[in-house]
């Protein structure tokens, strides 16, 4: 099994039961979930104005391939009825990868470790949270 940690984000809608619901979809799905940091709210960073949200990070295990988790991911997020309506506009569940085991994947749909996980703080807080030795080496390997 690999060990997966992903980053979950909702500014539409009821926030807070999207991302338990975007949870239980996981789990379903064969994401069998470690960690969970704190649900925390933020500012949203970029794109156009918009509500705040809330975000939080998990750590799981799960036998899919990153392939195969990022399919379930986007089922999950259009089930959460995600409507796809600009880039970094708002939207009522975000799943992004962050990390699958120590892969480096750069595909067209699908680049791990995530590229801008290291500077969003709405990411990196929550990571440190629930993986402080991850987060304290992301860190030192990005300076």
């Amino acid at each position: 099994m690999a060990t997966v940690y992903l980053a979950l984000g909702s500014n539409l809608g009821d926030r807070h039961s999207s991302i338990r619901q975007a949870i239980d979809l996981l789990n379903i799905a064969g994401v069998h979930i470690k960690h969970l940091s704190t649900i925390i709210e933020t500012e949203p960073v970029g794109g156009p104005v918009q509500g705040k949200f809330l975000n939080a990070a998990l750590e799981a295990r799960t036998d899919l391939s990153p392939r195969q988790l990022l399919s379930k991911i986007k089922e999950i997020e259009v089930k959460l009825g995600r409507v796809h309506r600009e880039v970094d506009g708002p939207r009522e569940i975000d799943i992004d990868i962050l990390l699958y085991d120590d892969f480096v994947l750069d595909l067209p749909e699908l680049t791990i470790p995530h590229p801008r996980m290291r500077e969003r703080d709405f990411v990196m807080g929550p990571l440190k949270e629930i993986a402080p030795h991850v987060a304290e080496a992301l860190t030192r390997a990005h300076h």
